[in-house]
């Protein structure tokens, strides 16, 4: 569509608009919805991955420390890991802390008997807290300490009558086999998501498609009309596209406050409901997804009407 054109095609979408309110209405509601579909998956995608990612970022390697342990050795030994690439922090927990947190534990489940069993006494080690910048790295990180040689010096380990000690990698937990689950399932989320929506974004191409096709084949003979009188298929498919363009724009704004709505108003009230989820979009993604919606609007608005102008001007 050249620039001299612009003007042309811009004032004949609008009288088209006016003229087949009808099929305006049906485009842009097609639009609309196929829009407001693939947007709302999205955002439900990005809660999911979030909610996800908090259930991720909470496993934790705990390694179990000796009562005779050195203090110098442990603090070597949490240098040491600190110094990992794949770890964030390490925090090393007292006997004292671990008891506090298994009393406290233990009181939420109402299990009185068993903090009544422990008769003032603390069996529980201190142990060393890790928490990983990448939790899909637990696995090869908890081998690597089990088969530390300065962690074998401070583990927890226990001796037998014959005098062997069990193995130091014995007293690195995180949960082996439940982490291993979780993370299949959220790999297995995450997979389904991106291809639900891509799936979506074809469907609603084919939708788009057949609307606009329908659009343009209903004034097919004011196109032959032009073709006759020998305007060019640039000049012939400049409002079409423009109309397309427009429709595109309506049914992505549409789109966008009916997503809008659902952020302010909706998720509030679902955090309120289920509060141990987390229910907040951060303003980037939000951005980012609406300034998709619109990019996709206009690519599908363009493309659905060029390609549905091809049979009726022979390109």
């Amino acid at each position: 569509m050249a620039p001299s054109n612009f003007g042309y095609s811009l004032r004949e979408a609008g009288h088209h608009f006016v003229r087949n309110g009808s099929t305006t209405f049906g485009a842009v509601v097609t639009i609309f919805l196929s829009l407001f579909i693939i947007g709302l998956f999205a955002m439900g995608s990005v809660l999911l991955d979030g909610m996800v990612g908090t259930v991720e970022d909470q496993v934790t390697i705990q390694a179990f420390l000796s009562d005779d342990a050195a203090d110098a050795d442990v603090d070597t030994l949490q240098t040491k890991i600190e110094g990992w690439d794949e770890v964030d922090s390490v925090i090393y927990k007292s006997k004292d802390d671990a008891l506090a947190e298994y009393r406290e534990t233990m009181t939420k489940r109402n299990a009185a008997d068993a903090v009544a069993a422990l008769d003032d006494r603390n069996p529980i080690p201190a142990s060393l807290v890790i928490k990983l910048k990448d939790p899909q790295d637990v696995e090869g990180v908890a081998k690597r300490l089990g088969s530390d040689s300065d962690f074998a010096k401070v583990a927890d380990v226990t001796k037998s009558d014959d005098g062997t000690t069990s193995d130091p990698a014995d007293q690195v937990q995180y949960g082996q086999g439940t982490v291993e689950r979780l993370f299949t399932v959220t790999n297995w989320i995450r997979i389904i998501t991106l291809v639900l929506v891509v799936l979506l974004t074809f469907v609603a191409f084919v939708f788009i498609n057949n609307t606009i096709r329908l659009s343009i084949s209903a004034r097919r003979r004011e196109i032959a009309i032009q073709r006759l009188v020998g305007a060019s298929n640039g000049f012939i498919r400049g409002p079409f596209l423009m109309e397309g363009v427009l429709q595109a724009i309506f049914g992505s704004v549409l789109s966008i406050a009916a997503l809008e709505v659902i952020r302010r108003f909706g998720l509030p009230m679902l955090a309120e409901r289920i509060s141990f989820l987390s229910f907040t979009v951060s303003t980037h993604a939000t951005l980012s997804t609406y300034g998709l919606l619109v990019a996709m609007g206009l690519i599908i608005g363009l493309f659905g009407s060029m390609i549905a102008m091809r049979r009726y001007l022979k390109v």
